[in-house]
């Protein structure tokens, strides 16, 4: 299989990763969880990737890991709530959401034109901000005509200011917000850019601090800027395509839904339905072997994230930056600091 070389390097690092965790904070004694594997993961991959000049063979693999490996963790993440649990958090954090996606793309879409960037490459690297990170890119770059370069500097920003961003911003909300699990998973959500970056963010956080809460809080809080793309991408389309008097059509509603956000709702129903058998769980499990099924979901989506964070790590590359050009180098870092004041703002102000 083409995608076996990749995905196996991946899992290796994964696996590593949490080895070399444990084995460090052991070392310096400290106790089990006190240095995250996901970090760990990540910066194997950072600098085996960047390091060892890697065969083609190993391409389709490591994004395998990044792309359907993450997609299975966040599915299962859904397990671990109910839907009564993902309706309050997502109606507690939806106010943010629905004030960081429009600004965060219109700001960064005005600076985009005064700095002097072509229309296209500003709106790829605002929606890669305000929505979704390379998702969003992927879906409007046809929609808007843009060009296989300005695609790729988009997702290279996005990318490199994500990543920093995974690395950085679980231990800057702790102290922003003074361990308070729901704050910080919200900003984390609200300001990291790609799906797999507030993922392994929201990890972080959690194998760090011990606080469960903020990785679902998290996850809600991505999910529902995914879901923003039914709106702004088809919006951003017609706008773009009005000024610039082109012909080509918006994209159907109906693909811009991720199938992983319905995959997480379905898991959700589940452990919804689940939980109200407390006795006999579908009429087939006792309540510890519904209690185990849980562990046992919760333990892979751990792996799941881990493999595909060093997926991540192993398909940045360093050297790559050095084609985009200082000007969408500077929007993108610029996009990274505005939504993440943005979203600390709003959560000071609202909570």
């Amino acid at each position: 299989m083409k995608v076996l070389p990749g995905l196996l390097l991946a899992v290796a690092l994964a696996v590593l990763g949490n080895v070399l965790a444990d084995y460090v904070a052991a070392a310096f004694g400290f106790g089990h969880g006190a240095i995250s594997g996901i970090m760990v993961a990540i910066l194997l991959g950072l600098a085996f990737g960047n390091v060892v000049k890697l065969p083609e063979a190993f391409s389709a693999g490591i994004s395998f890991a990044v792309k359907r490996v993450l997609r299975l963790g966040i599915v299962l993440l859904g397990l671990r709530l109910s839907l009564a649990e993902v309706g309050s958090i997502g109606l507690k954090t939806l106010p943010v959401v629905l004030v960081t996606v429009p600004a965060a793309i219109l700001i960064v879409s005005y600076l985009g034109k005064r700095i002097q960037l072509s229309d296209r490459l500003a709106t790829l690297i605002a929606v890669g901000t305000g929505i979704c990170g390379n998702t969003a890119i992927v879906a409007v770059a046809p929609t808007i005509g843009a060009r296989d370069e300005e695609t790729s500097y988009a997702v290279a920003c996005i990318t490199v200011f994500g990543l920093v961003a995974m690395l950085a911003y679980p231990f800057a909300a702790h102290w922003l917000f003074g361990g308070d699990a729901f704050s910080a998973g919200l900003f984390l959500g609200t300001a990291v850019h790609d799906t797999s970056q507030v993922a392994g963010a929201g990890m972080v956080y959690q194998q760090y601090y011990n606080a469960p809460e903020t990785l679902d809080v998290a996850t809600i809080a991505k999910l529902e800027r995914n879901l923003s793309m039914l709106v702004v991408i088809p919006l951003m389309s017609i706008l773009y395509h009005r000024r610039a008097a082109t012909g080509a059509a918006a994209p159907d509603w109906w693909t811009l839904v991720p199938l992983f956000v319905v995959g997480f709702a379905v898991m959700s129903a589940i452990r919804s339905i689940g939980d109200l058998g407390s006795d006999r769980p579908f009429g087939l499990l006792d309540a510890r072997q519904w209690k185990s099924f849980l562990s046992l979901a919760s333990a892979v989506v751990t792996y799941c994230l881990a493999i595909a964070m060093a997926g991540v790590g192993l398909g940045t590359s360093i050297k790559g930056l050095r084609t985009i050009g200082l000007k969408p180098l500077g929007l993108g870092l610029l996009s990274a600091l505005i939504v993440g004041v943005i979203s600390l703002a709003l959560i000071k102000t609202l909570y």
